[in-house]
């Protein structure tokens, strides 16, 4: 237990918990200036809400969390190889429409492996709208932060123009449904999870979760992403390729954004994509899960689970009155609170340097 407290990882997950705890405290002010008679019931409400909902409540949790899984897998690839991609709206809208567009037409498709080409249309697409940024960065030394978020309206506009273009419903203003060929299979988890809509995209995302941890911590290639981050210039100096990894690591990144938009869209859940000129909220919502989890797959795993479940029970806080205003802010301060983490982890690892350095100054002046 004590070497397990000493470890890298403890130290990473002590920190997210303490961020946790001060965001919670956090909204529970804002919540007693906003309320103050039914604030701890609205808050007890949020925080233990979803589990008294039983299987339906845990489904609602799995089923929200997906994309914000991917798109903070997203977001921490890209952190782990030094860049930081905030084109994730983008990626995710577009690999969205693609998906979208084989679902609704490439119905000659066969019905088992429809939902699988629609799919890998999402991850190519977003794939591809991340290479811009990253060819501008690699190349033309144009910061990615810049260009990804250019790219993410130009994404928008484009997807708009596209819906209407050819898979828009008039009556509605959004686009068509995809064939129930190329929604997501439920397998069982629909019923499991009875009164909720989740489907096998949970497993998907782990999936990934375990393919990208396994890309960064036991692959060369992931070795070379994490060193060009770390270190450009000795990363060069030992023969490794920067330009072609700072392209690389933008596109696996838009690619896993451009997955997370097609598992929404596909997800036969009553979910379009509308003619709106706003930016998709799961990208920026990656961040925050990015940034809770440490860029860890793992840890990115469980902290958009986390977010999702306080969203969930976030929305159940307007049975004491609460409106979704209030509650948007909660959240907002919640994973405001967030980005705390890699601070206090570097407190934490200062602090330990310390005390280890004490302890050596100690018994040299013992002997």
């Amino acid at each position: 237990m004590k070497k397990w407290l000493k470890s890298e990882g403890a130290s990473s997950f002590i920190s997210s918990c303490m961020a946790i705890a001060i965001g919670l405290l956090f909204g529970l002010v804002i919540i007693l200036f906003t309320n103050p008679a039914n604030a701890f019931d609205g808050f007890l409400n949020m925080l233990f809400g979803p589990l008294k909902m039983g299987m339906m409540g845990i489904g609602r949790v799995l089923f929200y969390a997906i994309p914000i899984i991917m798109t903070g897998l997203s977001v921490g690839f890209a952190f782990k190889t030094g860049l930081f991609n905030i084109g994730t709206p983008g990626q995710f809208i577009t690999g969205a429409f693609a998906a979208v567009y084989v679902g609704v037409h490439w119905t000659f498709l066969p019905a088992e492996i429809h939902w699988i080409v629609a799919l890998l249309a999402a991850f190519i697409v977003g794939g591809l709208w991340a290479i811009v940024p990253g060819i501008m960065k690699a190349y033309l030394n144009v910061n990615e932060v810049i260009s990804s978020i250019m790219m993410n309206y130009i994404g928008m506009y484009l997807v708009n123009f596209l819906v209407k273009a050819t898979v828009f419903d008039e009556l509605r203003s959004q686009s068509l449904g995809v064939a129930s060929s190329a929604e997501i299979p439920r397998l069982g988890l629909d019923q499991l999870f009875r009164g909720s809509t989740l489907n096998a995209g949970i497993l998907i995302a782990l999936g990934m979760v375990v393919i990208i941890y396994i890309i960064l911590n036991k692959t060369k290639f992931g070795y070379e992403m994490k060193a060009c981050g770390f270190n450009a210039d000795a990363a060069r100096y030992a023969g490794i390729n920067e330009k072609k990894n700072i392209v690389l690591a933008m596109v696996i990144a838009g690619a896993l954004a451009g997955i997370g938009g097609g598992l929404v869209y596909l997800s036969g859940s009553g979910k379009f994509i509308s003619i709106v000129e706003v930016l998709a909220p799961e990208g920026f919502n990656g961040i925050p899960v990015a940034l809770l989890g440490l860029s860890n797959p793992i840890g990115i795993f469980f902290s958009g689970i986390f977010i999702s479940y306080l969203t969930v029970g976030g929305n159940l806080m307007q049975q004491f009155g609460f409106i979704p205003e209030i509650v948007d802010i909660i959240i907002s301060a919640i994973i405001y609170c967030s980005a705390l983490s890699l601070m206090i982890k570097l407190w934490l690892a200062k602090k330990k340097s310390t005390h280890k350095k004490q302890m050596i100054e100690t018994k040299e002046g013992d002997e």
